[in-house]
């Protein structure tokens, strides 16, 4: 009998010898990162710029990989249910988290449950725009204005129903008591053509979707949805110097992993991206790209997600928006 203990003893210990030197030796394979929003958008180009930090620091391929459909839900869901290895990870907007669990009846994962947060990676402020060639006004107070008086209202183009956009503009216009009607669009990149062939009056969306637009000189900025102005838009007010107190939102992004997922491996990827995010090099291509940014601990996300929680949930009650 104490042969056998031995024995089995010995075989429990290489065992966990065995998990424990697998997690050390954390990644000895290509990572697959999952980004649930299409190719081309904001969250598709700010998770490329993180897998190329992410890259350099583990040593290894981070390939991304476009899931989307769903608000988000199906590429985060790839991400619940796969093998807690750590070779299956994504990012995550604030959406997947605190937004879509409102909007939706049945949720294919549960945010708190299903997920590891390892760190909130960026966020990025919304910015109003109106098209140059189609609506006349270079203020958010001469927009309003202009929308009040326009028959039948105006349309303002989003990415889709429950995002950001869309709760940020109702928001506004609810505010403002301005009639409006929102089209949803898959993406913001669909929004920008309907927008700059005049059918659609009004967006405010993610910056890191229009900072090139803006740029150009095809948009103007009406106001950005921050505290402060925003470093590489100096000239663009804020919500509050354009005459709309109480506006400051931003929508952040999580790298996430399966809830199984080792603590060693969590401790890992959450400390690469601190660094990623700490690269002045990386942080400048994020802000060119328009988002900021931030490399918080896994706790610091957890805590971020349970914060904002209550005010996205009356967002979202507010806008009347619903997915089943």
């Amino acid at each position: 009998m104490l042969s056998r203990r031995m024995i089995l003893g010995s075989a429990g210990a290489i065992a966990l010898a065995g998990t424990a030197s697998a997690q050390s030796a954390y990644p000895e394979r290509p990572i697959r990162l999952i980004c649930p929003y299409p190719a081309g958008g904001a969250t598709d180009v700010l998770t490329r710029i993180l897998a190329d930090g992410l890259r350099e620091r583990l040593g290894q391929p981070v390939v991304v990989e476009n899931r989307s459909g769903a608000g988000g839900n199906i590429g985060v869901d790839v991400v619940a249910k796969a093998t807690s290895d750590g070779y299956t990870l994504g990012t995550a907007p604030v959406g997947n988290f605190v937004i879509n669990p409102f909007l939706y009846s049945s949720m294919p994962y549960d945010p708190v449950r299903d997920l590891t947060s390892m760190s909130i990676i960026w966020e990025v402020p919304n910015v109003a725009v109106v098209a140059e060639k189609h609506v006349p006004a270079r203020t958010l107070k001469d927009f309003l204005a202009w929308a009040k008086a326009k028959p039948g209202g105006v349309t303002y183009g989003t990415s889709g129903v429950g995002t950001s956009a869309h709760l940020c503009s109702e928001l506004l216009f609810k505010r403002a008591g301005v009639a409006c009607t929102h089209v949803p669009f898959r993406s913001a990149a669909q929004v920008i053509p309907a927008m700059l062939s005049g059918d659609v009056d009004f967006a405010i969306d993610n910056l890191a979707s229009y900072a090139g637009i803006i740029q150009q000189g095809q948009m103007t900025a009406l106001g950005i949805t921050t505290a402060e102005r925003w470093p590489t838009m100096q000239q663009v007010p804020t919500m509050a110097e354009a005459g709309v107190p109480d506006f400051v939102v931003t929508a952040w992004s999580a790298l996430i992993g399966p809830s199984a997922l080792p603590a060693a491996i969590q401790e890992k990827l959450s400390a690469a991206v601190q660094e990623v995010t700490a690269d002045p090099a990386t942080r400048q291509r994020f802000l060119v790209a328009g988002a900021q940014a931030i490399g918080t601990t896994a706790a610091g996300a957890r805590e971020r997600a349970e914060r904002e929680r209550p005010m996205w949930k009356e967002m979202v009650a507010l806008s009347g928006a619903r997915m089943d």
